[in-house]
């Protein structure tokens, strides 16, 4: 998407279902993303995760050696997923990952998908140009480091055209 911020993200490949990894999701975080997939998907999901953000970042969870990742999943929050207008040309169905910044390695750097890498407050970035499920993650994640317990992991799709949220 041109002229707008986003997450690093891509899809699911069958490989990531395969890869070792260092350390495995955490329980919770495993149970939360088994409620619409299984376990099999639920951990290719988070490689998936830490593969795009190296690839289009930079930035390593796990270790990265001889050009193979072995990620380090436990860094991993599961914090929402979304799935794009049905009028879409191009159609996501996106799972949203939070790692504190500390538990990265790597260093930060543009790559052929994403220009203008920098770390940013949650404030200041909701003032960028967004689009709306981009900025609804952003602000959830805004509600949960500032103490916010949600009911369930935040579904956000559109429906008749309108954006619709609902906790799963």
């Amino acid at each position: 998407m041109p002229n707008v911020f986003v997450f690093p993200g891509g899809r699911l490949d069958a490989d990531d279902c395969r890869v070792p990894i260092t350390t495995d999701l955490r329980p919770e975080v495993a149970r939360r993303l088994e409620q619409r997939c299984s376990p099999r998907k639920a951990r290719g999901l988070a490689v998936a995760a830490a593969r795009e953000t190296l690839e289009e970042t930079g930035l390593v969870f796990g270790t990265f050696d001889g050009g193979a990742l072995s990620p380090r999943l436990a860094a991993f929050d599961y914090v929402a997923r979304a799935i794009t207008p049905p009028d879409s040309p191009i159609r996501f169905h996106a799972r949203f990952f939070l790692a504190a910044a500390e538990e990265a390695g790597g260093r930060v750097r543009d790559s052929a998908e994403l220009q203008d890498l920098h770390w940013v407050a949650i404030e200041r970035a909701l003032s960028m140009p967004l689009v709306d499920v981009t900025e609804f993650v952003l602000q959830e994640v805004a509600r949960r480091l500032s103490g916010w317990k949600p009911p369930g992991v935040p579904f956000f799709h559109y429906r008749r055209g309108v954006a619709r949220i609902r906790y799963e």
